[in-house]
């Protein structure tokens, strides 16, 4: 079978497609259901989250990958689905985030400008830092954003590396997430070994 570049990024366009889908509607749903069904849905939360982590590990090893091995002709177009599955990893964060807003109002709010909230008490700077990079890069993440911040806008989306990390040791720290600790190994390894690959093509 050829490689027909054409179908390939009509392949991924969908994808794209079907992870935004997805992930409104968990916006839509997750929240209401953690209020009507907390139980349940806590008792799977391990497995929300490491879709979340699953999800954005892939989307931030592509750009490595990709300029670890430039002439691996289908990698570098898997960049488009940054946007696709960072969107999906943040909505269950964020879905989370929103149904302690609907829980709490105002007091949970008000629990920002508290020290503990921002302490590394049970982790809680870590869970927080996430939640609050999930929302910025969740609103961001669309044309008008973009089109608004001009160049601050891929300054914006750096926070992924700080929603990951934090994210990650979170789970590894919390929730005993080997995953997480695998993730955080392999995303480092291949940024920093990209990064030493790129200022040596430059000094060339």
């Amino acid at each position: 079978m050829t490689y027909s570049p054409k179908i390939y990024m009509g392949r991924i366009a969908k994808v794209q497609e079907i992870l935004l889908g997805i992930s409104l509607c968990l916006l839509a749903a997750l929240p209401i259901l953690l209020l009507y069904f907390p139980d349940t849905i806590y008792q799977h939360a391990s497995v929300l989250y490491f879709l979340s982590l699953f999800s954005v590990t892939l989307v931030m090893s592509i750009r490595p990958l990709a300029d670890l091995f430039p002439n691996v002709a289908w990698l570098r177009p898997l960049v488009i689905l940054r946007k696709g599955a960072g969107v999906f990893s943040a909505s269950i964060i964020v879905s989370f985030l929103l149904s302690k807003i609907l829980l709490g109002g105002g007091d949970y709010f008000a629990q920002y400008l508290t020290r503990a909230f921002w302490s590394m008490q049970d982790y809680a700077l870590l869970a927080h830092l996430g939640d609050v990079t999930a929302v910025i890069l969740l609103v961001t993440s669309n044309i008008f954003s973009k089109r608004v911040l001009g160049k601050n806008w891929k300054r914006i989306q750096k926070l992924a590396y700080v929603y990951f990390y934090t994210g990650a040791l979170y789970e590894f720290l919390a929730l005993k997430s080997w995953f997480a600790l695998i993730a955080l190994s392999i995303l480092t390894g291949l940024v920093v070994e990209a990064h030493i690959r790129n200022k040596q093509r430059k000094t060339l």
